[in-house]
């Protein structure tokens, strides 16, 4: 799965229509620079990619009043959002996704109604469970910390890690069935104040502390 596809594909559906640098901006709003590879030539390369590949449409609009090119618009295809809910759905509820991708799915959760996004975490936690089981049956620290040696460290690394997602997981859920944020088909916005477009002096401010 692809972090910078599931990011790229729900921003441009969320505005309808949207040029790179307004994809740009939202997801450096959200720090998506920080923790996924959404990078500015990485979101214009998909914007592109995906256009080829019939996700988005591109539309050339008016030049910018300072000259240069036509700027160039995107909008998702049904096929687009047929890819962005399918990868949507695997990243909330698969136990082994890529951490950034998870992120990326939290990002866009609200797109779904409640209780199926309840569903799929569940899916997620039961996954984390079972590999835990699964690898509880073959590793015991206290068996197996002398045979290992130093190497032991790292399964119970990923013991913990996944011991700590489970946990996190669950209260994630407890946090959601309580009535926290907003989703799919309920009174209210979703995605209310989550755009740069909606903060403009605190995006300045961060650009201002970049430069």
């Amino acid at each position: 799965m692809s972090a910078i596809r599931l990011l790229v594909l729900g921003v441009v559906r969320l505005h309808g229509r949207a040029h790179g640098y307004q994809v740009r901006n939202d997801l450096e709003f959200w720090g998506a620079h920080e923790w996924s590879n959404a990078k500015p030539g990485s979101i214009y390369h998909a914007l592109k990619q995906m256009a080829k590949q019939g996700l988005l449409i591109a539309h050339d609009v008016a030049p910018s009043t300072v000259g240069g090119p036509p700027r160039t618009e995107y909008e998702i295809t049904p096929r687009g959002a047929e890819e962005y809910f399918a990868l949507l759905r695997r990243s909330l509820s698969e136990h082994d996704a890529r951490r950034d991708m998870l992120s990326a799915g939290l990002g866009f959760m609200a797109d779904l109604p409640r209780e199926e996004v309840l569903d799929l975490l569940s899916k997620r936690e039961e996954g984390l469970r079972t590999w835990q089981d699964s690898v509880s049956t073959h590793y015991l620290p206290e068996e197996h910390a002398e045979q290992m040696g130093h190497i032991g460290e790292i399964m119970e690394m990923w013991l913990h890690m996944a011991k700590a997602e489970t946990l996190w997981t669950r209260r994630l859920m407890e946090r959601i069935e309580s009535g926290a944020h907003t989703f799919a088909g309920e009174a209210g916005e979703p995605f209310a104040e989550v755009f740069a477009e909606d903060h403009p002096d605190l995006m300045a401010a961060w650009r201002i502390g970049e430069s």
